[in-house]
C-alpha cells in the first residue's frame, strides 16, 4: 500500500499562485507515472496533469500554460499560477494503474 498526502491547497484571489505538494510512500520506481487530479462540487473527477517519471506527459486544456508539474524523489508537485475561480477544487494525487488516493487539498479561488 502506498501513502499519498496532499497539501498547499488553501484561499487565493483570482491571477494568484499555489504550490501543491504530494508525498509519496513509495519511489518513482514503483509509480512512475503519477496524476494530479481535481473534483469540483457537483462535478466527476477529472485528470489535470500527469507526470512519468520526471517528465510531465500531459495537461488539461484548461490549465495548459498556467499549471506546472513536477517531481523529485518521493514529493509530486503541481504549481498553478493566474488561477481562476473554474480552479476551485480538491485536488488529489494518483498513481495510476492503481486504486490509491489521497484525501486530497482544497483549493478555493474568488473572484
Amino acid at each position: 500500500q502506498v501513502q499519498l498526502v496532499e497539501s498547499g491547497g488553501g484561499l487565493v484571489q483570482a491571477g494568484g499562485s499555489l504550490r501543491l505538494s504530494c508525498a509519496t510512500s513509495r519511489s518513482i520506481s514503483t509509480y512512475p507515472t503519477m496524476g494530479w487530479y481535481r473534483q469540483a462540487p457537483g462535478k466527476q473527477r477529472e485528470l489535470v496533469a500527469l507526470i512519468t517519471n520526471t517528465v510531465p506527459m500531459n495537461y488539461a486544456d484548461s490549465v495548459k500554460g498556467r499549471f506546472t508539474v513536477s517531481r523529485d524523489k518521493n514529493m509530486v508537485y503541481l504549481q498553478m499560477s493566474n488561477l481562476k475561480p473554474e480552479d476551485t477544487a480538491v485536488y488529489y494525487c494518483h498513481p495510476l494503474r492503481t486504486d490509491y488516493w489521497g484525501q486530497g487539498t482544497q483549493v478555493t479561488v474568488s473572484s
